[in-house]
């Protein structure tokens, strides 16, 4: 690859995340400051997500893959994106939006694998020069974060108050602009589906791959990586309303240590699968989530504030332990020929199917301890979700008794 498309390829991926991070990590503080939403509706707002990831196969395997270059696609969904952000930083309360960020996270979504395909087209060793380039993903969301908490200090308590949380709308709004407008530049992505035969759905959707749930294991697997994105959901629901209500400073500059965790771990996923196996290595990125919700229950602002920093820095563990590491087992049991299904499959059943859940199950469990005057217990909305994920440990360690080598296939 040469050094300016690779140039153009790091780009592309900064801005992608620099967008998710400047309004998502956010958006739970918003939705309470700006528009007082209930949680159930803050549930609603965040279930977008993963309406998103269900529908974004049928963008992708049914326009992009076979009539339309991937980036020219990419530069449309940012322009329109650009413009529903703009709307979403417009909105009063959340009726008027709801309909934005549904049709925002709709579009969204599907930019993700877009933007993986556009970078795959342009590598002819993958498994060796993807991560360096997508590293700059990760570090986009990192200064989106960093900006917000210590350059324009939005999520300051009197600016939070005064409902400058606001404004990480507009920021994600002209990032989407500008990404929208740079993705006519990158390099030329054609459509690889064109004049092939017919379009299955239920290979868009990952479908196919159903026949892998006959294998006990892989059962096994799938059903804990739906569980396990009830208590990932609260993460992404709560972690910064609650970091903002008990008087953190700094909340989405703190919670930028969690992508860092992320980055690092990722390199670490290869030496513990070739020496501690796929079963060991799962069962520590479960065991995380139990010990980081035990972390922010008793944890404070105050003297045991290192307690909330670790457990934010455990997100590493949390998300590539598992997550990432389900992906190679996917990977490694689907074969050739389900490859992509089996993958898809996963995405749908956790990005989709497990969030969705998740999303209800951390709206419906925040309202109920909400206290009368508008503050909540939070030690008991944390203990619930590390419970949860303490039963799909102990589940996954008595049913899944998988020997077979996995193999450190990347992503």
């Amino acid at each position: 690859m040469n050094l300016n498309n690779r140039i153009k390829l790091s780009g592309m991926m900064f801005l992608e995340f620099f967008i998710w991070g400047s309004w998502f990590v956010t958006l739970g503080t918003f939705l309470g400051n700006n528009l007082k939403a209930s949680e159930s509706e803050s549930a609603a707002v965040f279930s977008t997500q993963s309406w998103g990831a269900i529908i974004a196969p049928f963008i992708i395997g049914l326009i992009a893959d076979r009539y339309f270059n991937a980036e020219k696609i990419l530069a449309v969904l940012h322009l329109i994106g650009a413009v529903l952000m703009y709307q979403m930083y417009t909105a009063t309360n959340v009726s008027v939006f709801y309909p934005y960020v549904l049709g925002y996270m709709i579009l969204f979504m599907p930019t993700l694998a877009l933007v993986n395909s556009v970078s795959f087209n342009q590598m002819k060793d993958p498994e060796k020069e993807f991560s360096s380039i997508r590293v700059w993903g990760t570090i986009g969301w990192i200064v989106a974060g960093l900006l917000i908490s210590y350059v324009f200090f939005w999520d300051a308590k009197e600016a939070a108050n005064a409902g400058l949380l606001k404004n990480t709308f507009l920021m994600g709004s002209i990032a989407s602009l500008v990404l929208g407008l740079f993705s006519l530049t990158l390099p030329k992505t054609p459509p690889k589906g064109a004049g092939e035969e017919k379009v299955k759905i239920g290979e868009i959707l990952g479908l196919d791959a159903l026949k892998l749930l006959k294998d006990k294991n892989f059962a096994v697997f799938f059903i804990s990586a739906i569980l396990i994105c009830i208590p990932l959901a609260f993460y992404y629901q709560n972690a910064h309303k609650f970091l903002s209500n008990i008087g953190v400073e700094g909340p989405t500059g703190k919670m930028a240590i969690g992508q860092i965790s992320e980055a690092l771990f990722l390199l670490l996923i290869p030496f513990f699968f070739k020496k501690y196996g796929f079963k060991k290595t799962i069962l520590v990125g479960m065991l995380a989530w139990v010990i980081r919700y035990l972390l922010f229950a008793y944890g404070n602002a105050g003297n045991l504030s290192f307690m909330l920093i670790v457990g934010i820095a455990l997100h590493g563990i949390c998300y590539d332990f598992f997550f990432v590491s389900g992906q190679i087992y996917t990977n490694s049991k689907a074969g050739e020929k389900y490859k992509s299904s089996a993958q898809g499959l996963i995405t749908l059943a956790t990005y989709g199917v497990g969030m969705l859940i998740g999303f209800e199950v951390a709206g419906i469990i925040t309202e109920s301890y909400k206290v009368a005057d508008g503050s909540f217990d939070w030690k008991m909305i944390w203990m619930i979700p590390s419970g949860i994920a303490a039963i799909v440990f102990l589940l996954f360690t008595l049913f899944f008794n998988d020997k077979d080598k996995v193999q450190e296939t990347a992503i």
